[in-house]
């Protein structure tokens, strides 16, 4: 595609297409077969099965290598490596978790799995679906390479040629490598642990020979919402972009519950749309409706449900379908604590939800990495906001552009899997980055091309503050270009005691929403003592009851939300206090095994009284 072209498809739809070309959006609403469950595996510290023994890469036919499936004929016939049990491993799923020997191992595992030729129609064509694999993927079927994928916490997927896939006993082989470099995105530097892995679902998608690959549907964010509700009048807009040009074809979406039944005509690969609808139900968090929306190409459908929402900044405010609201948050990582591992499935989002609720919560802070789609769609039907981010995390390479295109990739993929969640308000573009003009320059090019992606979300990052002349002083350049200023603070825990916050003077740069990204303080479940004592619950609760009273007191007018940090204890390798910490980072508001300290009741009373204030 030319480039004057691709600048216009941009302009006409409002999605980047370069970079996610090949991603097919929703699989959930798709006829997909799936291929989790125990598949066999070879640990590759050394990269014998991809390297020989000169160090050079294995050529595609090399019986040596491990994406090959040896057969013995005779029996002078040998080989090194081979897949059967008991070298099983469940997908998906981090490999720390399910033996004691990948507790700590970075490096390379070979995954390999068999399968049928699922049942399809001579029209249709075969994809191969990840969820995510942490970090680097290369793929291989029958003993020919897919292709691969960098990236951890994002969705990639390889079309099957036809005439590679058998009726019976497809072999599929994915090597998997964890290992950290200063180049990729996070760096080599995080404060979680490095779960390496198959870690979400695989599927087969099957799907015409032209089928819609991306969409997106919306409420026209253009209008005015409080007059589109007196009316009863409201505006739906968005796009679709098909995986091939056509020459002449139709689209057609039904949202039956609205009696919406549109036609479109379509030449090329992409269309976009505008119409009016009387009547909608606003999705909000006291109203998380959602309704059924099919969108077909010549008769082959993919469906969805999407809740139609307003979200937008005016001045100091965060408004929700024109109303003033005030995000009461809590940051996540995305792990069962009970079991060390990562979460992976539907039942282990309704596990988060479930406290996230009972805190009284109303928002979630996705960090520091898109999590697993069942959360975005869980927040979708439990009425939760969701802030979420690429994992641009600390002191990446700036300066180098390569890396760029990687944060910019990752960042494509995590907006084209959830653009049609109406829980997501926020795309954060990156987490504690130091103040530079390389790193600002880097940075606002992320949150511009977010702006260009998806215009109809905030987009936001956890910036730096300035501590001088006796006041925290948000000046961070990159406030300049989000949505909202958000910042993290650990006044108390990091810097000071807890009372300090009776003396604490904020102020903002920014005639912006202010949010607190992170805030919080480490306590070991079940140790209690005097509320001097570090790392007692005691301490825990102080510090929270400080923090509640600065946010009533002394913080600014523009004061939008706050997501402590964090809901539940999470595995780390830099925390090491033997008495305290043991590889844990004890800032949750519930224990790694599932108990809540005091200081969740802090924070549970002070939502709630801000719930019945808001009435929201």
């Amino acid at each position: 595609m030319k480039k004057s072209i691709l600048y216009l498809l941009i302009f006409l739809t409002g999605v980047s297409v370069k970079g996610q070309e090949d991603l097919i959006s929703n699989t959930q609403g798709r006829e997909t077969v799936s291929l989790n469950g125990t598949w066999h595996y070879i640990v590759d510290p050394y990269e014998t099965g991809f390297y020989d023994y000169r160090f050079r890469e294995r050529r595609e036919t090399d019986g040596g290598a491990y994406w090959n499936k040896f057969v013995k004929k005779k029996k002078t016939d040998w080989t090194e490596h081979g897949y059967q049990a008991p070298y099983n491993i469940k997908v998906p799923g981090d490999w720390n978790s399910q033996d004691r020997q990948f507790v700590y191992y970075e490096g390379t595992v070979w995954y390999q799995r068999n399968f049928d030729k699922p049942e399809m129609s001579s029209d249709e064509d075969v994809y191969l679906y990840f969820g995510a694999v942490n970090y680097e993927a290369h793929v291989y079927l029958n003993g020919k390479k897919l292709g691969m994928h960098k990236g951890g916490f994002t969705p990639f997927n390889f079309k099957v040629p036809g005439e590679l896939l058998k009726d019976k006993d497809n072999f599929l082989v994915v090597r998997v490598n964890n290992e950290r470099h200063p180049e990729e995105i996070p760096t080599v530097n995080t404060d979680w642990w490095n779960y390496g892995g198959i870690t979400r679902d695989v599927k087969l998608v099957m799907v015409p020979k032209q089928f819609i690959q991306q969409y997106h549907v919306q409420l026209n964010q253009d209008q005015d919402i409080i007059k589109a509700q007196r009316s009863k009048k409201y505006g739906i807009k968005g796009w679709v972009k098909l995986n091939e040009a056509v020459t002449d074809a139709e689209v057609s979406m039904e949202i039956p519950e609205l009696k919406v039944k549109k036609r479109y005509k379509v030449t090329g690969d992409s269309l976009r749309f505008e119409f009016d609808v009387k009547r909608i139900s606003l999705w909000s968090t006291n109203n998380p409706k959602l309704y059924d929306v099919s969108l077909k190409l010549n008769g082959s459908s993919v469906t969805d449900k999407i809740g139609f929402r307003k979200i937008e900044v005016d001045g100091k405010k965060i408004l929700l379908n024109g109303k003033q609201i005030f995000l009461r948050g809590i940051s996540i990582h995305e792990e069962i604590p009970q079991e060390a591992r990562r979460a992976n499935s539907k039942k282990d989002a309704a596990q988060l939800y479930s406290w996230v609720k009972e805190l009284d919560a109303n928002m979630v802070r996705l960090a520091h990495y898109p999590h697993n789609e069942y959360m975005p769609r869980m927040a979708d039907s439990l009425g939760i906001l969701v802030w979420t981010e690429i994992p641009v995390y600390w002191t990446i390479d700036f300066g180098n552009r390569e890396v760029l295109k990687k944060a910019q990739k990752q960042l494509r993929e995590m907006i084209s899997r959830d653009r049609n969640r109406a829980s997501v308000i926020i795309w954060s573009v990156g987490n504690e980055t130091p103040v530079s003009e390389t790193r600002t320059k880097f940075m606002s090019t992320l949150v511009k091309e977010t702006k260009k992606s998806d215009p109809t979300r905030l987009v936001s990052a956890a910036l730096e503050v300035g501590y001088n002349k006796g006041r925290n002083y948000v000046d961070d350049p990159l406030g300049e270009y989000t949505d909202i200023v958000s910042l993290n603070e650990y006044l108390g825990w990091y810097g000071g005691l807890p009372d300090a916050c009776k003396t604490a003077q904020w102020e903002t740069k920014y005639n912006k929403p202010f949010f607190i990204s992170e805030t919080g303080a480490g306590a070991k479940g079940g140790f209690h003592d005097e509320k001097e004592m570090r790392f007692s619950e005691e301490y825990q609760k102080w510090y929270y009851e400080e923090q509640v009273a600065m946010f009533k007191e002394r913080f600014p007018d523009n004061f939008s939300g706050v997501s402590p940090w964090i809901l539940v204890d999470f595995r780390s390798p830099r925390r090491n206090n033997p008495d305290y910490q043991e590889g844990w980072n004890r800032k949750g508001l519930i224990d790694n095994k599932g108990n809540k300290k005091l200081a969740f009741y802090v924070l549970q009373q002070y939502y709630k009284e801000l719930k019945e204030k808001a009435g929201h």
